[in-house]
């Protein structure tokens, strides 16, 4: 099992971020987030709404990434 190591001032995490650290492909830790309530979905209120797309990024927290990485094996695809 390797070692997740993150700067202790770092309080949130994307999900490209996560999937990085924890080795899992995007598409399952968006399934294991909807699935298991980890994480939480932020709407961006910028120019995207301006422009009338819907832009929404994952966030995780130290939390959810501790239990994504004992829950979840590294994807192998």
């Amino acid at each position: 099992m390797k070692t997740i190591t993150v700067r202790s001032s770092q309080k949130l995490f994307t999900e490209e971020e996560v999937a990085r650290l924890t080795g899992m492909c995007l598409e399952h830790l968006r399934n294991m987030a909807r699935l298991r309530k980890i994480g939480f979905l932020e709407r961006a209120a910028d120019a995207a709404e301006t422009a009338g797309t819907e832009v929404a990024k994952w966030y995780y927290t130290h939390s959810d990434l501790m239990v994504l990485a004992v829950l979840h094996h590294r994807c192998d695809h």
